[in-house]
C-alpha cells in the first residue's frame, strides 16, 4: 500500500514529529511505502509532491488542528485521526485501514 499523509498538532512540535515517525516506522514494518508531510509552527516540511499524492492508495491526516492543502487529496480516500491514535497504535491503525480497503 502506498500511503501519504500529514501530521500536525496544536503546538506543531512534539506530537507532530512523533506521529510522523510512528507512522513511518509502522508502515515500513508492514511493507508499505509512506511519505508524511508535517505542518506546524515552523511551516510545512517534507511537502508531498503531486506525484506522491497521485500514486497513493490512502491519505492519513494525523492532526489535532486544521491542516492546509486538503484540496490536494480530492478523489482520494482520506482517513482523519488524532495524533494520539497514531502515536499509541500505528500498526493497529494501518492494519484496520488495510482490512477496510481490502488491500
Amino acid at each position: 500500500m502506498k500511503i501519504v499523509g500529514i501530521a500536525a498538532c496544536t503546538s506543531g512540535i512534539a506530537h507532530t514529529y512523533i506521529a510522523k515517525e510512528k507512522l513511518i516506522r509502522a508502515a515500513k514494518a508492514l511493507g508499505h511505502e509512506v511519505h508524511i508531510e508535517t505542518q506546524g509552527t515552523i511551516g510545512t516540511e517534507d511537502e508531498l509532491t503531486p506525484k506522491d499524492i497521485r500514486e497513493a492508495d490512502i491519505v492519513i491526516i494525523a492532526a489535532d488542528i486544521k491542516v492546509g492543502g486538503r484540496e490536494r487529496f480530492k478523489g482520494k480516500k482520506v482517513i482523519d485521526v488524532s495524533t494520539e491514535i497514531v502515536i499509541k497504535s500505528p500498526k493497529a491503525l494501518l492494519n484496520k485501514i488495510e482490512k477496510d480497503l481490502g488491500l
